[in-house]
């Protein structure tokens, strides 16, 4: 009796959550990162992979435990050192340049959950939209590892377990992929990747990733045949192919391939019929092509409108991977105002700037 009680007590007990991160030179963020996660962790531990500026002292002072890691070209190693800092039931898996901003009480509900998932988070990654707006594109990463997984891969480094992946109700923000810092991250990732390629040359999320590293930096040419790699290998249940029809659907627009493209968006269009960005991306790609060839826009302009009317029939659609928020509302209602303005039909034009300014103010109350 005294045993099975001292068994029930144990489990009763609630499970330690740790906050791990690997960093280096993260002194303009690591604080933020921190202090978003201190109240619903137990512990914090940082990896520093060879800082020159203050991040470690910055970590120290947040109250983290700090340990110092040589670089050898692999994030995966690195994130499993992190790891192995740790007995802690539960880990928190986040990079300086994130943020908890939303749902941190269903991290502290772990310390009751059994380790029989991993946990996957909405994180909302902003961009450069052009013209100095900022966009936001939301991906569901597995980010909560029960004690004992560890990482594979020496860039864009993924969990290796069998285990159920769980949506949490927590939404982390990210600004890596902003002006500087997209900038000082693009040059290693090429080249990382390009390592891990010649190791495994049919990995499709290999090809998908240096695809993506390429293209955010106007590479299309070179990025063209890494995505058509990807796409012939990658299983069409991957989590991430969404994104990857849509930026090769992008990158054929840029490149001037529209007939492919074009192609390309009728093969795959009964995968996405609940899709708004692949129904904005290919107005977008219509659109090039009458702006290119003016004797076709007769032909093209309805079928442009129809692409972005079916978009915000669609809606927004947070659950999906890699969606970009207002596809699906005001950015699909702002080109069709624009369209219809460039048409001479003011009333159109002014029906779908108000559609506009009604999505983005439902927009904000929203969050």
């Amino acid at each position: 009796m005294f045993v099975s009680g001292m068994a029930e007590l144990s489990a009763l007990k609630p499970r330690r959550i740790a906050l791990v991160m690997i960093v280096r030179d993260e002194a303009r963020c690591i604080e933020r990162c921190m202090a978003s996660a201190r109240p619903w962790v137990d512990e914090m531990l940082v990896l520093d992979t060879g800082s020159v500026d203050a991040t470690a002292e910055i970590a120290q002072r947040c109250g983290a435990r700090v340990a110092h890691f040589r670089w050898v070209d692999d994030f995966a190693a690195a994130r499993n050192a992190a790891l192995a800092l740790t007995d802690a039931a539960w880990c928190l898996v986040l990079d300086a340049d994130e943020w908890i901003s939303d749902g941190g009480a269903a991290l502290a509900a772990l310390r009751h959950e059994p380790l029989a998932f991993i946990g996957q988070l909405r994180v909302n990654s902003g961009f450069d939209a052009g013209r100095g707006s900022h966009g936001e594109a939301p991906s569901w990463i597995a980010r909560v590892l029960p004690r004992g997984v560890r990482y594979a891969g020496w860039v864009h480094e993924q969990p290796q377990s069998p285990l159920p992946r769980r949506r949490l109700a927590v939404q982390v923000g990210h600004d890596g992929y902003l002006g500087a810092q997209m900038l000082r991250k693009h040059g290693r990732n090429e080249q990382l990747l390009g390592l891990a390629l010649a190791a495994q040359p049919l990995d499709p999320y290999l090809r998908y990733q240096l695809g993506k590293d390429l293209e955010v930096s106007a590479q299309f040419e070179a990025a063209a045949p890494h995505y058509e790699q990807a796409l012939a290998l990658t299983d069409p249940q991957a989590s991430w192919r969404h994104d990857l029809v849509v930026r090769a659907l992008f990158t054929l627009k840029k490149l001037g391939r529209f007939e492919a493209a074009v192609a390309f968006a009728e093969a795959e269009m009964a995968c996405w019929s609940e899709s708004p960005d692949f129904y904005f991306t290919l107005g977008d790609l219509l659109l090039d092509w009458a702006a290119s060839q003016p004797g076709r826009a007769d032909e093209l302009l309805p079928m442009i409108e129809s692409s972005w009317l079916r978009a915000i029939e669609i809606g927004e659609r947070p659950a999906l991977q890699d969606t970009v928020c207002g596809r699906g509302s005001y950015l699909a209602a702002h080109n069709l105002a624009v369209l219809h303005l460039s048409l001479g039909d003011n009333a159109q034009a002014q029906h779908w700037g108000e559609r506009e300014a009604g999505f983005r103010a439902a927009g904000e109350r929203s969050t």
